[in-house]
């Protein structure tokens, strides 16, 4: 079965992502969100991907996965229903699946890990994401960026994909 990783770097260091990135040996980040722009130094597009480059890691932009604005005006309004609304109409637009078929076919032949910001996947686009993957047989893994030493131990089990949960219960 392949494997799809997912995170969030909400609360975290470009450091702390990409040293988690490294202790799971990921190959590939692929960046899901529609505008590639952070507030947070090294998050943005060109610095992540120039940081990634430095230490193997390809980075890949699927823009087309990204939620439009309407969706992330409604998730920050707290109106979880019409985000969900909104993102599952984009996600189920041409644009999107092309996007996504593109994102199983690296994940099948490379360790990916599917990156936006929010911390927890229980209110973000990527848990949508990360349904379809699972109905591909993918097997999906949420990983916390700010927890890099919880991934370098030996014998580590990282929770399993639970949709729409919080992150205290995929832990």
């Amino acid at each position: 079965m392949n494997e799809l990783y997912t995170i969030g770097y909400e609360g975290s260091s470009v450091d702390e992502l990409v040293a988690t990135l490294l202790a799971l040996k990921i190959k590939v980040l692929a960046d899901v969100r529609e505008l590639p722009l952070s507030r947070k130094k090294g998050l943005s597009k060109l610095k992540l991907a120039e940081r990634l480059a430095e230490v193997g890691i390809q980075y890949v932009h699927y823009r087309a996965l990204g939620d439009p604005k309407a969706g992330r005006d409604a998730a920050k309004a707290g109106n979880f229903t019409k985000f969900e609304t909104i993102f599952l109409e984009h996600l189920s637009g041409e644009g999107a699946q092309n996007a996504l078929q593109k994102l199983l076919e690296v994940a099948a032949t490379r360790k990916t890990c599917m990156m936006c910001f929010e911390k927890c996947a229980h209110h973000c686009h990527r848990s949508y994401i990360a349904d379809l993957a699972a109905n591909e047989e993918f097997e999906v893994f949420n990983l916390v960026a700010d927890r890099v030493e919880q991934y370098r131990k030996d014998g580590i089990k990282i929770p399993r994909y639970n949709p729409r949960q919080s992150l205290t219960a995929a832990e």
